[in-house]
């Protein structure tokens, strides 16, 4: 059996790719595809440069997390610390810079879980999951477009966030799921 990961068949061929817009964070592309049936598609592709979470675990076992307005949904998102590379940076140094940026708070013990695609159908955005632990409290310097609250919770209040609809960002339940297991059940 054919590893569909690898599968030639399964491949789309770019034939021409048109730039359709520059951002600050992502670019937009539209890719016209030649298909595996021979015909001809449109992909339109959001360039990413990736991302870290960050899940930090206190030592009483409660996890920190932020509450922030996200235009996009237009209401208040409850999130793992996370931020945006900066071109060539290493992803544990971006950890260190948002955990801090974000909560005031310096880790002592980084675990990397892994990394996730949250939209490969239309991003190239790859978003690379740390554990933080062995916590130091310090002062936050969120960037000056954002506006941030802290909340601590345990793993019973997350689970019922989650379950209640009150986390739904994906890339921290991915991230709290992963933790959850390697700490042993969360």
């Amino acid at each position: 059996m054919l590893d569909p990961i690898l599968d030639p068949i399964m491949e789309e061929i770019p034939l021409e790719s048109q730039r359709v817009y520059e951002g600050r964070i992502l670019n937009l592309r539209v890719d016209t595809v030649r298909l595996p049936s021979g015909g001809t598609a449109l992909r339109e592709i959001v360039e990413h440069r990736g991302a870290v979470a960050i899940v930090p675990i206190l030592a009483d076992g409660r996890v920190v997390l932020v509450r922030q307005f996200r235009y996009a949904v237009g209401q208040i998102s409850l999130e793992i610390p996370a931020g945006t590379l900066e071109p060539t940076e290493d992803p544990l140094a971006c950890a260190r810079r948002e955990l801090e940026e974000e909560t005031g708070y310096q880790a002592a013990s980084w675990e990397q879980l892994g990394s996730i695609w949250p939209t490969p159908g239309y991003s190239t955005e790859e978003i690379i999951l740390f554990i933080a632990r062995d916590l130091t409290p310090g002062l936050a310097r969120p960037e000056f477009d954002e506006t941030l609250s802290l909340a601590t919770m345990s793993w019973s209040e997350i689970w019922e966030a989650i379950e209640g609809g009150r986390l739904r960002d994906a890339k921290s339940i991915v991230a709290l799921t992963w933790a959850a297991r390697r700490l042993g059940g969360g």
